[in-house]
């Protein structure tokens, strides 16, 4: 799976205030943070007033890594791509399936041969609440792009995990949503999720919780890619036990069964535990409620 860090992103206070001024030492710090992973996200909002021109000074400081321009600012992006000699692996951080949005971006993927992250939705009718309806624009989204010529493993289709605490209901269809991409394409497309939306909100002490279940359920879709919290190795080494199947403790072997039930279409209630360890019964309990089996608080870990 490719995974894409997210540390570098202008809605934590103290990031914005370094990228406004230019603290070489703060964003290199936090680049090195990300070392490990195989694309860094660049998430700098609208790239207006001070940081206008930011991604011509951040390109550079992020120099042998591959980047995700995460901006809503189409000159910006490009200013950014230009300075890069090789963009095959970089990102291009988001379209909508709206027209307009997608055939400039969609064009700018294409000149730059750079991958393009799709969301499934459109300024209309906002993000659709069910599967199906997610996959409306993403068909649509596929099709146009396919037709000017983009190559299928170019597009990263993002189904919007939104958080558990708002309606822990819409969990299970951004799952169905990646599901339904991966039977749904030939040729295939990807997919892409930004995986710490799904615990936006929750206390703190359980959002890793929360990321690393989801993050197997998602694997178990089929997940190709996330933009994941590159300070949460025990993430990482989840998601590399789940890929390899090879657990070193009983909880491990849970990760992977759970990622196997919603692969196989099969039930949450019939995987097997050790109901002696709270660990993995705290792990049964997230992914109950991110299957929508349970409803979601915030002490559920402690029930």
């Amino acid at each position: 799976m490719i995974l894409i860090g997210e540390n570098i992103h202008i809605i934590s206070k103290k990031v914005k205030e370094a990228l406004e001024k230019k603290d070489e030492n703060f964003v290199k710090n936090l680049i090195k943070i990300q070392e490990k992973m195989n694309c860094i996200d660049l998430n700098v909002g609208p790239a207006k007033g001070k940081l206008d021109k930011i991604f011509e000074w951040l390109c550079p400081l992020v120099e042998g890594q591959n980047i995700s321009f995460d901006s809503s600012n189409f000159d910006a992006i490009e200013s950014g791509l230009k300075l890069l000699h090789n963009c095959t692996k970089c990102f291009i951080n988001s379209s909508t399936a709206d027209n307009d949005k997608l055939s400039r971006f969609s064009d700018l993927a294409m000149k730059y041969n750079c991958n393009l992250i799709i969301l499934a939705m459109k300024r209309e009718t906002g993000i659709p609440k069910s599967a199906e309806g997610r996959m409306e624009h993403i068909f649509e989204a596929y099709e146009k792009c396919i037709e000017k010529g983009m190559d299928s493993q170019k597009i990263f289709f993002d189904p919007l995990v939104l958080p558990i605490k708002v309606d822990n209901t819409q969990a299970i269809e951004a799952l169905n949503t990646i599901k339904m991409v991966n039977e749904s394409f030939d040729p295939k497309a990807n997919t892409i999720i930004g995986l710490s939306n799904i615990s936006n909100g929750v206390p703190q002490e359980i959002r890793p919780l929360i990321n690393r279940v989801y993050c197997a359920m998602a694997l178990g879709a089929g997940l190709n890619s996330a933009i994941v919290d590159a300070k949460d190795f025990e993430l990482q080494r989840i998601i590399n036990i789940i890929e390899n199947k090879k657990p070193n403790s009983s909880t491990d072997e849970l990760y992977i069964k759970i990622a196997n039930a919603i692969e196989n279409f099969e039930e949450i209630e019939e995987i097997s535990f050790d109901k002696n360890d709270i660990e993995q019964e705290n792990i049964i309990k997230t992914t109950a409620i991110l299957s929508g089996k349970k409803i979601y608080s915030d002490s559920f870990a402690q029930v």
